[in-house]
């Protein structure tokens, strides 16, 4: 019998037994996949990835159409064992491509290489990966590639945020069951501070709850995070004259004529004079590392980009056409303008999965996002995580005038825990580090010597041996 009168005998016969046989596979069939997919090869990155990219979207309010992208590298060495992580960048309303690309990740931006047109990546040897997985999430809704069609009718405020990234969990890892098991960390900095105690306690009251298949909480890390408002704020003026920007008789007149409530309005006539004062003395620093320089950028092109690095953002970039005499390889404000090139060219968007017509414009920071802070102190939570034996890691770049560590050791010092490692130096490469104390709470706090408000872009090989001790839960 011939091939072609065998097809036609058995047409029938052959759809029957398919359609019986697709009953019983559905079973095996597991619940519909969220929108992601396996990167091999971006644009820009000479070759195949070295390391599992996965990109994708979680809708996380269905009413509202709001969904979260995220970026998921699989750890370098071994995935199925080694801690999940859920890193956010602050803002609110930074893309964690900071932090995937700038911070801990496993690629980067040739910022010295950059000639014009589309810049080249390059491999990260001290990338976070090479010890766990990281999900790297852009996070609240209106952060870098997330997006809702009904975006002008989003609720934007921190009570929304937590909620939404609660959601983001559950439905990624009913969609990544073989993860569901690894140590699980929360993770991030600046104003991520505001977000990741809160989401983790909700975690923590599942887990404690009964709640079905629960993550497997450890802990929780943050990097120079805002936490307390009042406390951070007035962290600043002794942090500031520690540092010689501004003499010891102004710092005693401001103490006396503002009573230690330097930012609480009103003040009175002759507290806003010496905070004028200070102000003028401070208008030339960098206040997120004042050790750099402030980068405005000269360019021959109308367009005047925006280097304030206090606002962690760029302007608005449309068709941005860069050359290499716009970037200065002083300034790490360059390697964000690489960013926003690279992000918003549609090969890169292609190959990243975005959906389009969902965002027109990426921007590493939206400060112009409609966003309500509803928690003025988070203090309360690190209290409660910590007395549950939830292990944190709070660390300090050591320069950084908009989150000081001074700050940060005053809202920890306000826990009341009991200290089993006093101050003392830490050590990379027989050279200081940074300093470190740790709580019995298995609470440690460090600081890292020389870094600013993102302390791992400052110092990437420190970082990653801080928490690589961390981690694996060695003394520092």
């Amino acid at each position: 019998m011939s091939a072609a009168l065998k097809l036609s005998y058995s047409m029938s016969a052959t759809s029957l037994v398919f359609s019986l046989l697709l009953v019983p596979l559905c079973l095996w069939i597991p619940s519909p996949s969220l929108a992601h997919s396996l990167v091999s090869q971006l644009p820009g990155f000479p070759g195949s990835l070295p390391f599992h990219l996965e990109t994708g979207y979680v809708n996380v309010d269905e009413e509202m159409d709001g969904n979260l992208f995220y970026y998921f590298v699989e750890s370098e060495n071994n995935p199925k064992q080694d801690p999940v992580i859920l890193w956010l960048t602050g803002g609110p309303g930074c893309s964690s491509l900071c932090g995937l690309a700038f911070e801990i990740g496993p690629m980067g931006f040739d910022l010295p290489g950059y000639q014009e047109g589309l810049p080249t990546l390059f491999y990260n040897p001290l990338t976070w990966t090479k010890h766990c997985n990281i999900i790297f999430l852009d996070s609240p809704i209106g952060t870098g590639f997330s997006y809702s069609n009904r975006y002008d009718e989003y609720k934007l405020d921190d009570y929304k945020s937590a909620q939404d990234i609660h959601t983001f969990l559950r439905k990624w890892f009913a969609d990544h069951p073989e993860f569901i098991s690894n140590p699980f960390y929360f993770a991030g900095d600046s104003y991520s501070g505001m977000i990741v105690p809160v989401v983790a306690q909700k975690i923590a009251n599942d887990n404690d709850n009964g709640v079905e298949h629960p993550f497997n909480l450890k802990g929780y890390l943050l990097g120079n995070p805002i936490t307390d408002y009042k406390i951070d704020h007035e962290a600043k003026i002794p942090f500031v004259h520690g540092v010689g920007l501004i003499s010891d008789e102004l710092y005693e007149a401001l103490k006396a004529s503002c009573e230690g409530e330097y930012y609480t309005i009103p003040r009175n006539e002759q507290c806003d004079k010496n905070m004028e004062l200070m102000d003028k003395c401070l208008a030339g620093i960098n206040p997120v590392n004042v050790l750099d320089p402030v980068c405005p950028f000269a360019s021959p092109k109308p367009v005047r980009f925006n280097a304030d690095r206090t606002l962690l953002e760029e302007q608005t970039m449309k068709e941005l056409h860069l050359t290499k005499s716009d970037l200065s390889k002083d300034c790490k404000t360059s390697g964000y303008l690489l960013a926003a090139n690279w992000a918003n060219n549609d090969t890169v968007r292609k190959a990243l999965g975005i959906h389009e017509g969902t965002v027109k414009q990426w921007q590493r920071c939206d400060r112009s996002m409609p966003y309500t802070s509803n928690y003025p102190s988070v203090v309360e939570y690190h209290l409660d995580l910590t007395k549950r034996g939830y292990t944190a890691l709070i660390y300090s770049g050591d320069h950084d005038m908009n989150a000081p560590h001074v700050g940060t050791q005053a809202w920890i010092k306000s826990l009341n825990l009991t200290m089993v490692d006093d101050w003392r130096p830490w050590i990379v490469d027989s050279q200081v580090a940074g300093f470190t104390r740790k709580y019995f709470n298995n609470l440690t706090y460090a600081t890292v010597k020389g870094a600013g408000h993102t302390a791992p872009e400052y110092k990437q090989k420190e970082c990653l041996a801080l928490f690589q001790r961390w981690i694996n839960d060695i003394s520092l």
